[in-house]
């Protein structure tokens, strides 16, 4: 699904971002230029990174508990 149409970024973009150590918007924004032109997917960009951080968090998780 398109995340930022200013500049056609999907969420699949954006998860491969955070799987490769971005953890911030401010860091995606460096990287794929999100919320750069319009600002309007910023808040698709937060709720998508912070489900991103999660996912990468819960098998670490599990494996403490």
């Amino acid at each position: 699904m398109i995340i930022c149409h200013c500049h056609a970024v999907n969420d699949r973009q954006i998860k491969e971002a955070v799987a490769n150590g971005i953890d911030t918007v401010r860091g995606l924004n460096r990287e794929l230029q999100v919320g750069n032109t319009c600002g309007q997917c910023l808040p698709h960009v937060r709720r998508v990174l912070e489900q991103t951080l999660m996912q990468i968090a819960e098998p670490s998780a599990k494996k403490v508990a």
